[in-house]
């Protein structure tokens, strides 16, 4: 039984690849979706893996590793871990604006799910959530607008001025990102640059305003292209903004030197991973899958 629960937001800073393994488009590398959103998500699964993998390199004790996590498969102690974390859902998604070089942007959908894992971390405001309709967005910052209009990418979008968006933009800049100077722009330009679009409209940019980047495969024996070998993998884009459950209970180790209840086990959770640059995914040589890590609740 899961004792404490907080909310770990993942701001990407760079692309990030959680690959889903499978194809059935022109893009030979998709990343993972939900199903009955269709929005980028990272598996809960994944997620844990990377920390546990990355565990010492961020800091933490190699010896919480097994009470934490669960051992290895094979070990004489077999025990389930003591920390959880679930799928991470989008909140924010990056999309070029003609004023502002890109918005922040969200959907009534994705901010009533953050507010929900808010709430079950004991750390949620009372948001009012506006839901514009489709071709209308909701924002507080004018000098997003070209002639009395929003722009982004190819779309026009008449705007609503509602003052309802200003304050969960500044209640999310608060709690999702780092409270370090290196943060200070991002912070306040989504504090700023949150747009509100309607569900669809949303949904329709998380689809098709992903990095996709071309790939050729080359031959190890004369260093040229192989025949047939470009392939198209995609990627979430940096600025993008998710977040995820994270669950803890007592340890379930049979070693007493290594008992802790559920609030030691968070703790030292937020302890190694809060305000830390995780990698999440795949082609990490290449930079790929760089996300600083925020806690929220649980403590």
């Amino acid at each position: 039984m899961f004792e404490k629960k907080a909310a770990l937001f993942l701001y990407a800073v760079s692309p990030v690849h959680m690959g889903a393994g499978t194809a059935t488009g022109i893009i030979d590398n998709p990343i993972q979706r939900e199903r009955h959103t269709n929005h980028p998500s990272f598996a809960g699964s994944g997620i844990k893996g990377a920390i546990r993998h990355g565990f010492e390199a961020i800091g933490g004790d190699a010896g919480l590793i097994d009470s934490l996590f669960g051992p290895e498969s094979g070990s004489d102690n077999l025990h389930a871990g003591a920390v959880s974390f679930g799928d991470a859902q989008l909140v924010a998604f990056p999309v070029r604006s003609l004023k502002g070089g890109y918005v922040y942007a969200t959907c009534p959908t994705a901010l009533a799910r953050v507010q929900r894992l808010l709430k079950m971390a004991d750390k949620a405001k009372e948001w009012s959530i506006p839901e514009p309709s489709e071709g209308r967005c909701l924002l507080h910052n004018d000098a997003l607008l070209q002639q009395g209009k929003l722009y982004l990418e190819a779309f026009e979008y008449v705007p609503v001025k509602d003052e309802t968006s200003k304050p969960i933009a500044e209640d999310l800049a608060k709690k999702a990102l780092p409270g370090d100077g290196g943060y200070d722009y991002f912070r306040d330009k989504l504090k700023q640059d949150l747009v509100i679009l309607s569900d669809t409209d949303f949904t329709y940019f998380v689809e098709n305003a992903t990095l996709v980047e071309p790939h050729v495969r080359i031959n190890p024996d004369t260093g040229t292209a192989e025949k047939g070998g470009l392939f198209y993998t995609e990627n979430l884009p940096p600025e993008s903004l998710l977040v995820a459950p994270v669950m803890a209970s007592q340890t379930r180790t049979k070693n007493e030197n290594d008992k802790d209840d559920a609030a030691g086990v968070m703790g030292k959770i937020n302890n190694v991973i809060d305000g830390k640059l995780l990698q999440l995914g795949g082609d990490a040589t290449t930079g790929r899958g760089l996300v600083m890590a925020k806690m929220v609740g649980g403590m």
